[in-house]
């Protein structure tokens, strides 16, 4: 059976780590490339991390390419080093890896792959900045469809009473994505605060050989410890990324939608809600799923034989 071809468009931070991660187990996909954005950390800041996250995988001929440091309207400020750590990757000091990322700007990398791959889909994990310049430029090829980590609809926001994270770093750049007709699947926080990793999970991953693996449960304890008593009671994470990963993969069971328009309130106030309305045949935002993202990412994870 063909594996689905996966462009992912990241800030690579923590979550992001573990959603590559994920792609790099999973065996009905195949990462064709990555595209980084502002967001948890700078975009080039992200590419050097998922260049450095590839080499701990043996995974050396994929492409990286780096995409908009700043947002549409406003500058990057910082991204969320309280979250992620200072590198993205909780401060584990990756070593840098052997090979310089991809010459091509991200419009270029993904108008490349879109040509090469039909049957593209493109897994955006950080702010829409990237996508909304595909959207934007003149003669590109359409890719099959788009899943975007981001939003939130009856579930409270991240960074506001309303606005997700990634919607809210460049809610322009998200409201021109979701006016295309592009068949697009939103991963929103209605879903992925339900799918957690906790301490438990942590000691599974630990002993799960390999560099990347080793990798992964060094940064994962600051991402806990941000989590702990702030939003959950005890230490555990929610599974952003690795969830909206799970779903281009075609990975889980039982999942519901929702279908219909979605729109980005811009005003001040509401800036990054998002909203959804009826009328539309190509957008669809996941409400629930059956089972647990946290055992199927561990289990892909301990399958795969990692070098190191």
């Amino acid at each position: 059976m063909s594996r689905r071809p996966i462009l992912v468009d990241c800030d690579t931070g923590i979550d992001d780590a573990l959603a590559l991660a994920y792609l790099l187990a999973e065996p009905a996909v195949e990462i064709v490339g990555v595209t980084t954005v502002s967001g948890n950390t700078d975009a080039a800041r992200a590419a050097a991390n998922t260049l450095s996250l590839f080499d701990l995988a043996g995974e050396h001929d994929i492409p990286v390419a780096v995409g908009a440091h700043d947002f549409r309207t406003r500058a990057y400020a910082g991204g969320a080093p309280h979250v992620h750590g200072d590198d993205g990757v909780g401060g584990i000091a990756l070593t840098a890896a052997a090979r310089a990322h991809d010459a091509r700007a991200a419009v270029e990398l993904i108008d490349h792959l879109a040509g090469r791959h039909p049957d593209l889909t493109v897994l955006a994990l950080g702010p829409l900045t990237n996508l909304a310049a595909y959207a934007e430029a003149p003669d590109v090829t359409r890719f099959d469809r788009l899943v975007v980590m981001g939003g939130a609809f009856a579930h409270s926001g991240n960074v506001t009473p309303w606005a997700e994270a990634n919607i809210h770093n460049d809610p322009e750049a998200a409201a021109l994505v979701f006016a295309q007709d592009w068949d697009t699947t939103l991963v929103p926080l209605d879903v992925t605060m339900t799918q957690t990793l906790d301490a438990a999970d942590l000691v599974r991953l630990e002993a799960i050989p390999g560099a990347l693996p080793q990798a992964l449960a060094a940064m994962l304890p600051l991402y806990l410890d941000f989590y702990a008593g702030r939003v959950f009671a005890d230490r555990r994470c929610a599974l952003h990324d690795p969830l909206a990963a799970m779903v281009a993969a075609g990975s889980l069971r039982g999942v519901s939608v929702s279908s219909g328009q979605v729109q980005v309130r811009l005003e001040r106030g509401e800036r990054g809600r998002t909203v959804s309305s009826r009328g539309s045949s190509t957008q669809r935002w996941v409400r629930g799923m059956e089972g647990s993202a946290v055992e199927l990412l561990l289990a892909r994870l301990e399958a795969r034989e990692w070098p190191g």
